[in-house]
C-alpha cells in the first residue's frame, strides 16, 4: 500500500470509533430522556403519603411530574 493509502484507511478507521461514541452517545440520551419520562410519570401517581414519605408537596410533584422529559 502506499502512504496516501494507510492514511485514509487511519482516517476512515477514525471516523468509524467517533461514529461509534456519538451512537452511545445518542443510546445514553434516549435511555436518560426514557427514564425522565417514566419516573415523571410515576410521581404523579403517586398518594399522598407516598409523597410525604418522599419528603415531596403535592405541588412538587406536579410541577416535576409536569416537566418535559427533555428537561433536566
Amino acid at each position: 500500500m502506499s502512504g496516501m493509502s494507510d492514511v485514509r484507511l487511519a482516517l476512515h478507521g477514525q471516523e468509524l470509533e467517533a461514529g461509534q461514541e456519538r451512537a452511545v452517545s445518542t443510546f445514553c440520551r434516549w435511555s436518560l430522556f426514557r427514564r425522565r419520562l417514566h419516573t415523571r410519570k410515576a410521581l404523579l401517581d403517586l398518594t399522598p403519603e407516598q409523597l410525604r414519605d418522599v419528603g415531596l408537596t403535592a405541588e412538587q410533584a406536579r410541577q416535576e411530574g409536569l416537566k418535559p422529559f427533555w428537561r433536566g
